[in-house]
């Protein structure tokens, strides 16, 4: 059988770093097994969703390098959810409900109040045909709830979470249609796994309890339901689940100057006993992914990591990767001379304004002056002109070390600190070299 993975985003907002992580994942893991991963817009909620946040779903995933094998949107798939719904209510399967959601917030407080658990009671039920037709002549428009098989345990082997096992007594007959029509979550989705052939559902944790009714949805269509695995919710730096995490889209990422490989490759590996590493090549990544390494400890997302594995990505690009994001006139020995120097792709333009100038140097006392000023006069271009360089001031000066490079450094690119200077200073030039440390020198 194929192996068939889903990404379900409802299109109310910009993906997060916790759904990037969650399509990335079903992504490796139908890539692993040769199989289909599949885009599904669950965009049933009419009021909330947006298209632009569709066209951004799909603009992240083709920035990230996670292209679906097919694309489906709930929206234009009601009639296949009218079709089960009816079939479900013929076999006795979903019901009537009318409480309000103030009757059934009271009915949760008394029931806390009794050290009780917050389960619904299935009065709706108790209601005779009388009571319901009266409900309904006043105006009270049902919700709809499907009725839990109290028979026997649900149980399934998580990918994750190994051998779970589910009470149903103890779980809410999940509302599965709003008053007004409209569908909430559960049913459409399980709907779709079968119709689209998903074969493995990869999703967080905080669903573990909606996959023990969604299976007895798929037994009441008559359909076996797909493997699962939960994995650990991801979790801020500082160890608590954060707000914050919410608000960190692909959007934030790129403004930052975030590599997606650089995204891609301390997702992949968040949460299992595998070790985070500056992974560029996505083959690499399939074939070490592997359910069996992840753990049950929340995973932390920290970004002083992201920005590590970020600058380690970047020292791997070649030229051609990023020739279309460097300032005019750099070319590939620039790239090469600069980028182990960089964070970032974009930090390539500060150190292009070091090579082109001008440059500002610090104030340099009397002796250092002198020393440039023999610097410029010693200067012999060829094609190791920075060894040139050191190795005739080191023999008439008898400086070395520091005392030997740091003024040459500071006076050709106002810096401290920087690229090697065998591969800088020819970029600087012969002419615009010699006039530097020449101003340098008599400044």
């Amino acid at each position: 059988m194929t192996t068939v993975t889903r990404f379900a985003p409802s299109p109310t907002g910009r993906l997060h770093v916790g759904n990037v992580r969650t399509a990335l994942h079903n992504w490796l893991l139908a890539r692993k097994a040769g199989g289909k991963f599949l885009l599904r817009i669950d965009d049933t909620d009419a009021e909330r969703s947006r298209e632009e946040y569709v066209e951004a779903i799909r603009e992240d995933l083709a920035w990230l390098g996670l292209t679906p094998d097919g694309e489906e949107r709930q929206s234009e798939r009601l009639p296949l959810y009218d079709e089960a719904f009816e079939k479900l209510r013929g076999e006795g399967r979903v019901y009537p409900a009318y409480e309000t959601q103030q009757e059934l917030e009271l009915k949760r407080k008394i029931q806390l109040g009794r050290g009780l658990p917050p389960i619904y009671d299935r009065a709706a039920l108790k209601l005779t045909d009388a009571e319901r037709a009266a409900k309904e002549v006043g105006g009270i428009a049902p919700h709809w709830r499907f009725k839990l098989d109290h028979d026997e345990a649900i149980t399934w082997d998580d990918g994750v979470r190994g051998l779970q096992k589910f009470d149903p007594a103890q779980l809410s007959d999940p509302v599965i249609r709003r008053a007004d029509g409209s569908w909430l979550y559960m049913l459409p989705s399980a709907v779709d796994d079968i119709a689209m052939g998903v074969t493995d559902v990869l999703r967080g944790e905080d669903h573990v309890s909606n996959t023990a009714t969604q299976i007895q949805m798929f037994t009441a269509l008559h359909a076996a339901p797909p493997r699962f695995a939960h994995e650990a919710l991801l979790v801020g730096s500082e160890g608590k689940l954060s707000k914050r995490l919410g608000s960190l889209g692909c959007d934030t990422f790129r403004e930052r100057g975030i590599e997606p490989e650089a995204l891609v490759a301390l997702l992949a590996r968040l949460g299992t006993s595998q070790p985070v590493e500056p992974i560029a090549a996505r083959e690499t990544l399939v074939n070490t992914f592997d359910l069996s390494t992840f753990g049950r400890a929340p995973a932390r997302f920290d970004d002083a990591e992201l920005d590590r594995i970020n600058a380690a990505i970047v020292h791997q690009l070649d030229f051609a990767d990023v020739a279309d994001r460097l300032p005019e006139g750099m070319d590939a020995a620039a790239w090469h001379a600069i980028r182990p120097n960089l964070e970032t792709v974009a930090g390539a333009s500060d150190w292009w304004q070091v090579v082109t100038g001008p440059v500002a140097p610090p104030a340099f006392d009397d002796e250092t002056r002198a020393y440039l000023a023999a610097a410029a006069d010693a200067l012999a271009w060829s094609d190791t002109p920075w060894a040139d360089l050191t190795a005739s001031l080191k023999a008439s000066t008898g400086r070395k070390g520091k005392a030997l490079f740091l003024p040459l450094r500071q006076a050709l690119t106002g810096r401290d600190h920087g690229p090697d200077m065998a591969e800088l200073l020819p970029l600087i030039g012969e002419d615009e070299a010699r006039r530097r440390l020449r101003t340098a020198g008599t400044a």
